[in-house]
């Protein structure tokens, strides 16, 4: 019951409705308590032989009025509290999409896909069935338990009916046991589901990869045992809700033998009426869904209640990114001095970046190359607040970054990651996702300058061309330059290319950075590549090596320096003079 306690908060927002649909429910329950009476009245009528046909007539009218009453009554009573239980998984869905979309990075390498989609699925649809089934099942249960136990104990007989409820107590015992065992194994029922959800989420995303090293046999097999698992720990789940029914049959079978045979007993005593013993087998057989309800109750219950803690601790989770109440609003711009002494990842002891010192005036270009994993991507991180716990300052016209709100610096940084990700709309919807009203003209000239238009009106359908999820009808080039095209379309303070040209060819890329150096008079830009051609061209360049600077200066002065910078320009240089593709990658 604590889950009710817990989700109290929804039903004193919802009160209206639950009062109506619970209110709806007890009249119910007092209508049918009614029929076993009329039925019984009509029995000693017809015993008796004083039933007229008036009469006969007279009590099928009323049974027909119940029965309509009754119908329109559960019509809305399931519209008040189904209807309402919805807003609950709707108002829980809103909360945790929002909650994801505050969270930091921390927040998604701790959590994996697959189970925050049970989170925001199965769980909240159990969470719902508390509001809806859960509140349904307590009040019908109660209100028709209670008032067919009034009418056994007062308008019957109470020494019948105490005698015949004495088996009743092992539904104590049967209903604690049996809740805490389900609320345990519908956790672990849960939990393997969103194992089994986030391996189904990861081979569809990794389907090439697992055909090009053809290991599709390998994968059926995980994923059979993965089910098995589901279906392992469901079957525990099963075994407790299955036991539970019965054993309330059993328990009710029992009370009505008790009821037939000491009421026979009664009726021969002319202590009662063959048609009250006829209500009473009738009153008896109806405290049987009461009694199985509970069990439903519980099961609910402990269902709802395990769900709702895991979705609890998500929500629970704090991001390590936090803004001043009195943070700066306006955008960035200005200089940027990079100062990091020293970072390592949340929960790694390894240093990523060590006495990393540059500064970047506005309007200049900066090239970052090294090998990988040398730290270049940190870097970009840290610059757009993904991680906030490091050793020094990173400034944005003298202001740190830690200063300004989080909309104030991101809307102004344009991010193109080494992994591309597109949506699975249309191009044009991509390209202008950072400003939706953009028009077709603006669309047309960013795709330009990213040199993405002709490719663009070659394809079937031109830029209503849907490209699939995450671009999957795109080649690595085109998603790469749609990509930097949605960067740009915004205009950033802040352009970061991270490794974004690497699926691009020489001639294409010259023509890419020429466009954007035109394009971006006074805005900074930062291009991090394996190739040194992408960034030769910029006004400084570093060379990180183990997450420190090597080197630095403009290209000139790195080939004077004769050093890891040089080493890697002469060997591209010749790979491209022999005519060899791919010497992007060549890093040592």
């Amino acid at each position: 019951m604590d889950i009710f306690k817990r989700l109290s908060w929804f039903f004193k927002q919802e009160r209206k409705a639950y009062i109506i649909g619970s209110s709806l429910l007890l009249l119910v329950s007092i209508l049918a308590a009614i029929v076993p009476m009329i039925i019984g009245t009509i029995i000693d009528g017809l015993t008796d032989r004083t039933l007229t046909g008036q009469q006969l007539f007279y009590w099928v009218l009323v049974l027909l009025a119940i029965a309509i009453a009754q119908y329109v009554m559960r019509y809305f009573w399931r519209t008040s509290i189904f209807g309402t239980s919805a807003k609950l998984e709707k108002i829980l869905r809103q909360q945790l999409f929002i909650h994801f979309t505050k969270m930091d990075a921390v927040f998604f390498q701790e959590n994996r896909t697959g189970d925050l989609m049970a989170h925001a699925t199965n769980d909240l649809t159990s969470i719902r069935l508390v509001a809806g089934s859960g509140i349904l099942t307590l009040v019908d249960s109660l209100s028709q338990g209670l008032i067919t136990l009034l009418m056994m104990f007062v308008v019957i007989d109470w020494r019948l009916s105490l005698v015949a409820v004495l088996p009743l107590p092992l539904l104590v015992v049967l209903v604690r046991f049996n809740g805490s065992r389900i609320h345990v194994h519908f956790r672990k029922a849960q939990e393997a589901f969103s194992s089994m959800n986030d391996k189904v989420q990861e081979s569809i995303g990794g389907m090439k990869v697992i055909k090009t090293f053809g290991e599709e046999e390998k994968d059926i097999d995980d994923f059979k045992k993965m089910t098995k698992n589901v279906v392992d720990k469901n079957q525990s789940v099963h075994f407790y809700d299955a036991i539970f029914r019965p054993a309330i049959q059993m328990i009710m079978g029992l009370s009505t033998v008790i009821g037939v045979f000491y009421g026979g007993l009664l009726v021969v005593q002319g202590e009662i009426t063959l048609g009250l013993l006829v209500a009473f087998l009738n009153y008896v057989a109806r405290m049987q869904w009461p009694m199985v309800a509970i069990g439903r109750l519980f099961n609910i219950l402990e269902r709802g209640s395990a769900s709702y803690k895991r979705v609890e601790d998500l929500l629970r989770y704090k991001s390590n990114i936090v803004e001043f109440p009195d943070a700066i609003t306006e955008p960035i711009d200005g200089d940027i001095e990079f100062n990091v002494t020293k970072f390592k990842y949340p929960n790694s002891d390894q240093v990523i970046l060590s006495n990393v010192h540059f500064t970047l005036k506005q309007g200049e270009t900066l090239g970052i190359v090294g090998k990988t994993g040398s730290g270049k991507t940190s870097i970009f991180k840290l610059l757009m607040r993904d991680y906030d716990k490091y050793d020094g300052k990173i400034t944005f016209n003298d202001h740190s970054i830690k200063d300004y709100t989080l909309d104030s610096l991101l809307t102004n940084i344009g991010y193109v990651p080494q992994d591309n990700f597109l949506f699975s709309t249309t191009v044009r919807e991509n390209i202008r996702f950072g400003v939706p009203e953009a028009s077709q003209d603006r669309v047309e000239e960013i795709a330009k300058v990213t040199s993405v238009h002709e490719d663009i009106i070659g394809f079937s359908e031109g830029y209503d061309t849907l490209v699939g999820e995450r671009g999957v009808a795109l080649s690595g080039g085109q998603k790469q330059r749609i990509s930097m095209a949605r960067a740009m379309i915004t205009d950033p303070s802040l352009l970061i290319l991270d490794d974004s040209l690497s699926a691009i060819d020489a001639k294409t890329e010259e023509a890419i950075l020429s466009s954007i150096k035109a394009t971006r008079a006074n805005k900074t830009t930062i291009i991090s590549a394996h190739r040194i051609s992408s960034v030769m061209h910029a006004d400084n360049i570093i060379v990180l090596e183990d997450g420190k600077i090597a080197e630095q200066g403009n290209h000139q002065t790195l080939i004077e320096n004769d050093g890891w910078y040089k080493q890697m320009y002469e060997k591209q240089q010749l790979a491209l003079e022999l005519g060899e593709g791919g010497f992007e990658h060549v890093t040592d």
